[in-house]
């Protein structure tokens, strides 16, 4: 471990290379996120050729859900355990050999555990995260993390209109083939990424694995069911409330452990508590408008609002959009080296926030979703950028990709919470003797968006001031300290 430590310390930082590197970290973090929503354009086709049930095929979705929350912070610990890049190959490996099995599932089911494979992409995030904070410089890391997050946010939209495309034009197994080619090809890229992460191997926490299953699988699957049993129906609350104290159990366990899956001492620091406070909300208005946009540009137009597009076209209306979330991140990580880090997450909700009460207010048109989207996306780009730098900020070089892989995790509940009230509020706006919702309904679930993003605002305000990352990364703290130890 000595001279592991010492010659990363000494080893130069190779601009060009770094650039390769993020290449192939990106691609692996689209492949995953792509995944998460590609399929959707493409449901009512899986039901009439696997010959399925509409709920049957709902768990196509489900599974890849639950699996991918569970699997998220427990890639994320064994990469700070056994080394991040052998744990990114292997979730890159993994999530390829879940697509390929589902490109070639002759039944549902099939597909349906082949989704659950997939789900081990999950850890792709978190574990790129924790790689760029171990091979980047630190002015450089900043804007790498900024590019990564961003592919959180991009990949749910650009899913839709991919998806869109691979099924109008090809079938729906190009969906689960484009996804293992594009893993394939980053799996071949981050073989040569240099592994300079320190193991801390230790005792894997089985025990804290099946709470922390057990307490995510049952309020996740009632959000996904809710709207087919109902929100008030006993399986419904029956699964929120026992899952809810099955994860205080979960908390309570991890406290007391002596290896645990999720250290609770770290995760209490005040910049990372109010940091994933601020994902929640984040991840509950982000999603919300990839769930509204696209049914707002498929439904017929009436006159009032809806613009008759098909899949395809309602995807494309995010584009310009998804352009300037992309760009919003980059230059959000750049920032967090050079002002107090909050400040790009506060500025980044209080601008999504704006872009979704514009899209309350007026949604009639085109230009105006165009327009309103991209400033939404603006500050989606910005706050999400901001988040990761936070996070490694504040927790040692040892924990970063299991302390963002929590990070990860709180977002997926924000997205599945976030989907599920827009849906609930666009269902009961329905008009009646039709299947379309009022224009007051979309009203309605812009307003509830723009809500919990200020609400992300407020919170990130508390989060304390830090020493900015760009003079130096707890990983160089932890190598000094070691270095001033050896001389001694």
């Amino acid at each position: 471990m000595i001279d592991q430590t010492t010659r990363e310390s000494e080893a130069p930082h190779d601009s060009g290379g770094l650039g390769t590197n993020l290449v192939f970290l990106a691609l692996a973090a689209a492949a995953f996120a792509l995944a998460q929503t590609a399929i959707v354009p493409g449901i009512m086709i899986l039901g009439h050729e696997l010959h399925a049930s509409t709920a049957d095929v709902g768990w196509v979705l489900t599974a890849y859900l639950i699996s991918a929350a569970i699997l998220t912070p427990v890639f994320g610990r064994l990469g700070d355990m056994y080394g991040k890049k052998k744990l990114l190959v292997i979730a890159l490996g993994l999530f390829a050999l879940g697509s390929v099995a589902a490109a070639l599932a002759p039944s549902i089911w099939v597909l349906v555990a082949a989704r659950v494979v997939q789900g081990a992409g999950g850890g792709i995030f978190p574990l790129c995260y924790g790689i760029i904070g171990d091979t980047f410089p630190a002015e450089k890391r900043g804007g790498a993390l900024g590019l990564i997050s961003a592919l959180a946010g991009i990949g749910a939209g650009g899913g839709l209109l991919i998806g869109g495309l691979l099924i109008d034009h090809l079938s729906w197994q190009w969906v689960f083939w484009s996804g293992a080619i594009m893993s394939a090809i980053a799996l071949v890229g981050v073989l040569r990424v240099p592994e300079r992460s320190i193991p801390t191997p230790t005792r894997i926490d089985f025990a804290g694995i099946a709470l922390l299953s057990i307490g995510l699988t049952m309020p996740l699957l009632a959000l996904s069911r809710g709207s087919t049993w109902g929100w008030t129906d006993a399986r419904t609350l029956g699964l929120v409330l026992g899952g809810l104290v099955v994860l205080i159990g979960f908390v309570a366990f991890e406290t007391r452990v002596g290896d645990p899956l999720i250290d609770m001492h770290v995760l209490r620091r005040p910049t990372v508590l109010i940091t994933n406070i601020a994902m929640l909300l984040f991840g509950a208005g982000m999603f919300a408008v990839f769930s509204l946009i696209p049914q707002l540009a498929q439904t017929p137009d009436t006159g009032e609002y809806g613009f008759g597009m098909d899949a395809t076209g309602s995807g494309l209306l995010m584009i310009p959009g998804s352009i300037a979330m992309l760009a919003a991140a980059v230059v959000a990580g750049r920032l967090v080296g050079r002002v107090r880090a909050a400040v790009p997450l506060v500025l980044g909700a209080l601008t999504a926030a704006a872009g979704f009460a514009a899209l309350a207010l007026a949604h009639g048109s085109q230009g105006a979703v165009i327009g309103f989207t991209v400033v939404t996306f603006v500050g989606i780009g910005l706050g999400m950028a901001a988040m990761p730098n936070l996070i490694m900020s504040a927790v040692p070089a040892e924990k970063t990709a299991e302390s963002t892989g929590v990070n990860a995790l709180i977002r997926s509940v924000g997205s599945s919470i976030g989907s599920q009230v827009a849906a609930t509020v666009l269902a009961g706006s329905v008009v009646a003797g039709t299947t379309l919702p009022a224009d007051s309904g979309f009203t309605t679930a812009f307003w509830l968006a723009a809500g919990a993003i200020a609400l992300a605002a407020v919170v990130a305000v508390f989060i304390p001031q830090s020493k900015p990352p760009a003079a130096t990364s707890v990983r160089e703290d932890r190598e000094s300290d070691l270095a001033c130890a050896l001389a001694e």
